[in-house]
């Protein structure tokens, strides 16, 4: 099966994150990219210089005929940056894509630090759109956000998931690329308790940016295709690190990743 994954996200016009990094991760990994989008941005590797919202009510439409017709095996989530926009977001998941695995990335700022999300979203996050993830994929300080905990190592994760456990995701992924230590470490935890993590170097390069959108929608695409949520975790913690080490170089910030670089969709 090719996969089909509905993902709902803003644009990235430098084409390192965001939907753009979605579509590429997508189809990378032999899935069907459909795509909603939350906002437009202008930005590049140095940062984010514009935002353009989309109507919470073109979300919802974008949404709508996608599902009434295409159909979708996961949606992914990324950039969900208004209230509105969530409470749209979850109206349709709720109304016309029940029993769609949904996978949940809590993007917060960029990587050049710019802001992403209001504070009323950062409350509509956690009341409404996690409590329906399939799979919650914070980053280190995603985390400390949602869960109001400090998460430095591996070993501060046990206590960060019980509270982000409790808002009621199925399966929360721990990232580790802002943790501390020589290796990345992703952790994957179901009902609080800890099932899986893979382990990779950690490589010295700059080339980092939509690592997180890339990672969700890796993941996505596997279970999609009929991975179990660990054998689509472990395809995407491989791909994404391939994809770091083959990254072109461009731009003088937070360069983009390899998203051309191919792993077998089943292996």
């Amino acid at each position: 099966m090719k996969g089909r994954v509905l993902v709902v996200a803003g644009s990235d016009s430098g084409g390192g994150a965001g939907m753009q990094a979605d579509i590429k991760t997508v189809t990378a990994l032999g899935g069907y990219a459909a795509t909603a989008l939350t906002a437009l941005t202008a930005q590049n590797t140095e940062g984010v210089a514009g935002i353009h919202d989309v109507p919470a009510e073109f979300v919802a439409q974008q949404m709508r005929v996608v599902l009434s017709d295409i159909g979708a095996d996961c949606v992914k989530t990324g950039m969900l940056h208004r209230a509105d926009i969530i409470d749209a977001v979850c109206d349709v998941l709720e109304a016309e894509a029940e029993g769609v695995p949904v996978v949940v990335d809590p993007v917060m700022v960029a990587k050049g630090g710019a802001s992403l999300i209001t504070e009323a979203a950062m409350a509509r996050l956690k009341e409404r759109m996690i409590p329906l993830a399939t799979v919650l994929t914070p980053n280190a300080p995603e985390a400390e956000a949602l869960s109001g905990l400090r998460l430095r190592h591996a070993e501060d994760a046990a206590e960060v998931v019980g509270a982000l456990a409790a808002l009621g995701p199925k399966v929360v992924l721990v990232k580790g690329g802002h943790m501390e230590g020589n290796e990345v470490t992703d952790m994957v935890f179901e009902g609080g308790e800890e099932v899986a993590r893979f382990e990779s170097e950690r490589l010295d390069t700059t080339s980092t940016h939509g690592t997180g959108c890339t990672m969700a929608s890796a993941i996505a695409t596997g279970i999609a295709q009929g991975l179990a949520i660990v054998d689509a975790v472990a395809r995407a913690h491989r791909y994404v690190h391939e994809a770091i080490r083959g990254a072109p170089g461009f731009g003088r910030g937070h360069g983009p990743l390899d998203h051309g670089h191919t792993v077998r969709p089943f292996e």
